[in-house]
């Protein structure tokens, strides 16, 4: 899998100081959450560029093996077997360069959220824990630790401290309410400041979600 992913980049209207990568979920792409920027209510003169990543095609077990984009293979729907490790280590690699690409570009790593839905919020957070800079916050929608109940090997001393959102819907039937709580069980044990938010919606994102991860993002990056 190549490292280099193409995007669908939102630039603020004054230059960028900070930037949000945004994982998509499973058979989706970055134009799928890329009209989310105009419904978070962010104020005119933010200035936090959105980058909205399309995972690689690939075939998926629980689908029949249809090939669609996807961040890895689902093997099973049993939490514990779920992910192909592999595949997430790969896609960790593409979200890394990702990162390093905005580092490169000028906007420090501390200046930077990754966000992601679904099988984008597993790997934001994986990516994110075990990254090797500080990053301004890691935000997990209705998603799971691809590692079951654990955290992951190879845990970041420098985002020990990272504040992460974590939001799930009641009503989901894709990724349950129990995976979710799961994770955040793990992280708070393991000493991660997490925020945890559940709302009335399935495997979905909600106006009053969004107004919650506008405020959160805000204070991440203190505007």
């Amino acid at each position: 899998m190549s490292n280099t992913l193409e995007c669908i980049v939102v630039e603020p209207r004054t230059p960028a100081t900070a930037a949000v990568i945004w994982l998509h979920g499973l058979g989706d792409s970055g134009a799928g959450f890329a009209p989310v920027v105009p419904a978070l209510g962010l104020p005119s003169d933010h200035s936090i560029r959105f980058i909205f990543p399309h995972a690689p095609e690939q075939a998926v077990t629980i689908n029949a093996g249809y090939v669609m984009r996807a961040w890895y293979d689902i093997k099973s729907m049993d939490l514990h077997d779920r992910a192909d490790m592999q595949g997430v280590i790969a896609s960790e690699a593409s979200v890394k360069a990702l990162i390093n690409a905005q580092i490169a570009a000028g906007i420090p790593s501390e200046r930077i959220v990754l966000a992601g839905f679904s099988q984008g919020g597993v790997m934001s957070l994986f990516s994110g824990l075990r990254f090797e800079q500080k990053l301004a916050g890691i935000m997990a929608l209705s998603c799971y630790l691809p590692t079951g109940d654990v955290l992951p090997a190879q845990l970041s001393p420098e985002n020990a401290q990272t504040p992460i959102l974590q939001q799930h819907g009641i009503q989901d039937d894709v990724v349950p309410l129990s995976a979710g709580i799961l994770a955040k069980e793990a992280l708070m044990a393991g000493g991660y400041k997490v925020q945890w938010q559940t709302y009335p919606m399935p495997h979905s994102v909600i106006p009053a979600q969004l107004k919650d991860i506008s405020q959160w993002l805000l204070q991440c990056f203190e505007m």
